[in-house]
């Protein structure tokens, strides 16, 4: 399977280039049957990247942009009355798919941003009393502008810890900026081959959940979480579903690094992915001019290294 892994990676690295830690933590948390939070301006990759995964990974794939006008039910589907057979038939919403791209998430209203948290948790839909499977795997990989962008507003701390990862894409270096003026994104990726097969997917999430994990990473992971809970440089710490996540993404890269079982350096690998967006930082330590990033280091740092 580590072949098929890394035929993926060198696919996609055909349309995104310079980003390759990304494109490995995304595709650690889609083996991990987790959901992607990508932050960044508009223009640099986002959509393309996830083009490129449903392409690569055999995925039908939708995607909505989200505007303060979308309704719950363009998500989740409605109910309709059909006059000539006189019944109502439910109309399947957007995220009846493998992979669902929400794009600019911030943007629409609060309403429509919860109507995900079952979709998100659940991998299942409800409408008019009525529970309906979604299709497997199913992904969300949703992208949302900074911030204080004009037109957004902030995601309610329940709706960011169903995200499994937040990652940035960022600007691209000098190279990297050339080979994209060189080469056509759209082209690439219309011509771009599947590495696998749906069942496939599945298997690999198989094969990530059999990945061992000692007692003693099981140990550290709940001392980093526990560490965010003691320290006041935090308003809010890591929650329990955090913990799961980051085990859960853990064994993910440790599959993805091609080991049967998980070391610290995949903890540490995906440790900030994992938290940036689930901690808030308290005021001491906005006071003290910590960023997030830099808070994090220090919490990480302060805990010691397991004997593995």
């Amino acid at each position: 399977m580590a072949e098929i892994i890394d035929r993926m990676k060198n696919a996609i690295k055909l349309v995104i280039h310079g980003k390759d830690e990304v494109i490995d933590q995304v595709l650690c948390a889609l083996l991990a049957k987790g959901h992607v939070l990508l932050e960044d301006i508009p223009g640099v990759g986002k959509t393309t990247l996830v083009t490129a995964l449903a392409k690569v990974m055999s995925l039908d794939y939708k995607r909505i942009q989200f505007t303060p006008d979308v309704m719950p039910s363009d998500l989740c589907g409605f109910t309709m009355y059909d006059k000539n057979t006189g019944s109502f038939s439910f109309k399947e919403g957007a995220v009846f798919t493998n992979l669902f791209l929400a794009d600019e998430i911030n943007r629409t209203s609060p309403k429509t941003q919860s109507a995900l948290l079952e979709v998100m948790e659940e991998g299942k839909v409800t409408v008019d009393g009525v529970t309906r499977q979604l299709p497997s795997p199913f992904f969300v990989i949703a992208t949302q502008n900074p911030v204080g962008a004009s037109g957004t507003q902030k995601l309610p701390e329940s709706q960011l810890d169903r995200f499994m990862i937040r990652m940035s894409m960022g600007y691209p270096d000098h190279g990297s900026a050339i080979d994209i003026l060189r080469g056509d994104s759209h082209a690439i990726v219309d011509s771009l081959q599947p590495c696998l097969a749906q069942n496939e997917i599945v298997e690999l999430q198989k094969a990530v959940d059999a990945i061992f994990v000692s007692d003693a990473i099981l140990e550290y992971i709940v001392q980093l979480t526990e560490a965010t809970r003691a320290d006041d440089m935090y308003s809010l710490g890591l929650s329990p579903r955090a913990s799961i996540a980051l085990l859960k993404m853990t064994k993910a890269h440790a599959y993805v690094s091609d080991r049967e079982y998980a070391a610290p350096e995949d903890v540490k690998a995906v440790f900030y992915s994992i938290a940036n967006h689930r901690v808030i930082l308290s005021t001491k330590a906005k006071a003290g001019g910590h960023s997030l990033q830099s808070a994090l280091e220090r919490t990480f740092a302060s805990v010691a290294l397991p004997k593995v």
